[in-house]
């Protein structure tokens, strides 16, 4: 599941990319949000034990914890969605398509 939100990531970057205000804050949370879900990728929690590991990963913060707070519960929102809504969960599944997502060619 955290694979398939890293895809879904691409398209709030091309969002914030449009965005005429400054959209610092939008990247930072992105990034940490992207950080949390490659670690999450790679660690493979089981499903039961995918909670406590964001816990554990707020935890490890340390002074930057607020912010992973924010993106962990995030995350968290997105999982538990993916399972109780299946048209969302049908959306990651296929990849997250969107127009807004970046391209390597014009976005990156």
């Amino acid at each position: 599941m955290c694979r398939e939100l890293l895809a879904a990531l691409d398209a709030s970057e091309g969002r914030r990319r449009r965005r005429t205000r400054d959209t610092t804050p939008d990247a930072i949370g992105l990034a940490i949000k992207r950080d949390l879900l490659e670690r999450a990728v790679a660690a493979d929690p089981l499903p039961e034990d995918f909670e406590a590991w964001l816990l554990e990963q707020c935890q490890a913060a340390g002074p930057a914890e607020g912010g992973v707070r924010a993106m962990a519960r995030s995350i968290f929102e997105e999982w538990r969605l993916a399972h109780d809504a299946e048209s969302f969960g049908a959306w990651l599944a296929r990849g997250a398509p969107s127009d807004d997502a970046a391209t390597p060619d014009t976005n990156r």
